[in-house]
């Protein structure tokens, strides 16, 4: 009986030793479990923390942009370009043709500003503004060589007439945002964006030029389609850098415009003689130079124009330009092809201006004094 009574007091102190173990294992399970989830919410409040500064700089961000929309502010330059577009449509011996076109006040007097090939060959033509009124219009002016024409619309009132303004070219770069306003297959008042892709592009329009390149053109990627020449091109301003004129067939991306310098520097001998003769000419024929001809012809250029043929009785022929020459360098400007000789002397020459011209003949290297000449009359 006694033993039994030991083995029941001992049974039981084990079995107390046993639940109190259990229970204070459980106490410092717990307080383990208690730090680890408090460590757990400290990681969280950190994580949400990072995430917190992460957000706030996206919305910073995100609010940088809107400030800077809101500074160009599109909207507001759509809102006031808008009524100086004009929709230009035209009569021909084959069909209607339709471009766009924007109003200037040139020093008191209103015109139209266009592309020449929107209204080449034309019977009839008419001008309507945004607001649907709708006039004829006449021909003013026209250079074929620099893709322009200068319109009026004698019956239109002055209140339908709010012109643009038209700034220097000179100091536009590359990657600067630009805007185009036009009617591209007669969607009246369409609007696109994007940057100056390239300055003193030339261009190809030999049904208008004779096959002379329209040069000094601005290349950019604002979306330009059938019906946009003639529309302006645009600073975040809202002031004309340019006229849209052409796009590569099948291309994205790769549109043109004439230079405002060169309406500037035309639309007065436009609205009074009704044409422009300040192009110079040089009369040669040629190609781009690259390390591939350079080393058919044994020569160390790389770059310039190399010069195919003169026209007998030319500028060029008259100094002493022979085939095969490479042009380098106008009045100590570096010439890397045929786009800078070109736009070099639209820009920077006129006709009957004596011009120094760098030559690579050889090994020799030449400078040709050359007197521009007057370009022939355009294709009729």
């Amino acid at each position: 009986m006694e033993r039994h009574r030991r083995a029941t007091s001992s049974t039981t102190i084990v079995i107390l030793i046993f639940v109190a173990g259990l229970i204070l294992g459980g106490m410092i399970s717990s307080y383990v479990l208690i730090r680890k989830i408090d460590s757990l919410e400290s990681d969280v409040s950190d994580l949400q923390s990072q995430v917190s500064k992460i957000y706030g700089g996206q919305n910073i961000t995100q609010q940088n942009i809107t400030i800077y929309q809101n500074n160009t502010s599109l909207t507001e330059i759509y809102e006031r370009v808008k009524e100086s577009v004009v929709l230009i449509r035209g009569e021909t011996d084959s069909g209607t043709v339709q471009g766009s076109g924007f109003v200037y006040n040139h020093t008191g007097t209103i015109v139209i500003i266009t592309n020449n090939h929107v209204v080449h060959s034309t019977n009839s033509l008419s001008v309507t503004f945004s607001n649907g009124n709708g006039y004829a219009a006449i021909i003013n002016g026209t250079d074929p060589y620099a893709d322009l024409a200068v319109l009026s619309a004698p019956t239109a009132p002055q209140t339908e007439y709010k012109p643009l303004e038209i700034v220097s070219s000179t100091t536009l770069e590359v990657g600067a945002l630009v805007l185009a306003v036009g009617n591209p297959y007669g969607l009246i008042g369409s609007m696109t964006t994007g940057v100056i892709s390239a300055l003193g592009r030339t261009i190809d329009e030999s049904e208008y030029t004779g096959g002379f390149a329209i040069a000094n053109i601005i290349q950019t990627s604002a979306p330009i389609n059938p019906g946009n020449s003639g529309g302006p091109l645009l600073n975040l301003d809202g002031k004309v850098i340019g006229i849209t004129t052409a796009i590569v067939t099948d291309s994205q991306g790769l549109g043109f415009a004439v230079p405002s310098n060169t309406i500037l520097r035309e639309i007065f001998s436009l609205i009074k003689n009704g044409t422009y003769e300040g192009h110079p000419y040089l009369g040669v024929t040629g190609a781009d130079m690259d390390y591939e001809t350079a080393q058919d012809m044994h020569v160390n250029v790389t770059y310039g124009w190399k010069i195919a043929g003169t026209v007998q009785g030319a500028p060029a022929s008259n100094a002493g330009i022979q085939a095969n020459d490479i042009l380098t360098g106008i009045n100590g400007t570096r010439i890397r092809n045929g786009d800078e000789m070109s736009s070099y002397l639209e820009e920077n020459a006129l006709p009957g201006q004596t011009v120094n011209v760098s030559i690579a003949r050889g090994n020799q290297t030449l400078t040709l004094q050359v007197i521009l000449g007057h370009r022939p009359p355009p294709p009729a």
